[in-house]
């Protein structure tokens, strides 16, 4: 092989060692859009709250909301999206609180109060931290909690249903894994068969055992409806998938109105929904 032939290929093999070893970093400036300033918090919305400081398991100090109703009633394990903090959550929190499911929201690391910076790793840390918060500070039995993960938070709740004790699962606007995610990129495209599956959740809805709801925006612009019907199909019974005709990515709720806030309180009660509720 001439030499101008053979380094044309160390050179090839040298460009894709570094983009595999540096891609973790690539991915993340991708995902995290964290904001640390609050813009609001609860009490301008007359909300009854409790403000809660707790550490993940790496010593990473977090912050979180725990928004108490008298009862008995599920708690929402609520792992928010990629973007901003829990301060743009909150009226979603209060339309919950409405329905009669009180709410724990937190911060992932990097995000709002939280230390650190954010990852994959991390962020499951997190999840986890937030539900031992629960059992070991709020005295919450595991059948009264719902991990709730909306896009990117779709993700940390399923690591929480996988490694511990849950009521049921929720999961709106989800994606199989960024592997998958990367084939709908355009700048991703070539590479997406040489990316690692990172945030396989297709992988580990498969270990699920527990009654399952999946929620996704039939017009959803950034991570394909498709997407969610494959989990949905992945999943093992019982399980529940209702398309929002109309929705987006960031407008489920909106679009859904009082009627997915009635199927979303029915399951988290009831841990089933009737068929006809989700035409």
């Amino acid at each position: 092989m001439p030499i101008n032939g053979i380094w044309l290929i160390l050179l090839v093999l040298l460009l894709g060692f570094s983009f595999y070893l540096f891609y973790p970093k690539i991915e993340n400036f991708f995902i995290f859009y964290p904001d640390r300033s609050l813009e609001t918090v609860p009490t301008n919305w007359g909300l009854n709250y409790e403000d809660v400081s707790f550490e993940a398991g790496d010593g990473t100090k977090l912050h979180g909301w725990f928004f108490p109703l008298p009862g008995k009633e599920p708690t929402i394990l609520f792992c928010h999206g990629n973007a901003g903090n829990i301060s743009h959550r909150i009226e979603n929190v209060k339309l919950l609180l409405d329905y009669g499911l009180q709410v724990f929201i937190y911060d992932y690391r990097g995000y709002g109060r939280s230390k650190g910076r954010p990852s994959e790793a991390g962020l499951y840390q997190d999840g986890l931290a937030a539900y031992d918060y629960l059992i070991e500070h709020k005295r919450i039995l595991p059948d009264r909690i719902i991990p709730f993960g909306r896009s990117l938070g779709a993700a940390v709740a399923m690591e929480i249903a996988t490694k511990r004790d849950v009521r049921t699962l929720i999961i709106e606007s989800a994606f199989t894994s960024t592997k998958d995610m990367a084939k709908s990129m355009f700048l991703f495209q070539l590479l997406s068969p040489f990316l690692p599956p990172h945030y396989n959740n297709l992988r580990k809805i498969k270990g699920i055992t527990v009654p399952k709801l999946i929620i996704h925006g039939d017009t959803d612009e950034i991570i394909p409806f498709s997407m969610g019907q494959r989990l949905y199909r992945a999943a093992n019974v019982p399980k529940y998938f209702f398309p929002i005709r109309g929705a987006g990515h960031n407008d489920t709720y909106f679009v859904g109105g009082k009627r997915y806030f009635q199927i979303f309180s029915d399951f988290a009660k009831t841990s089933r929904i009737e068929a006809h509720d989700t035409q």
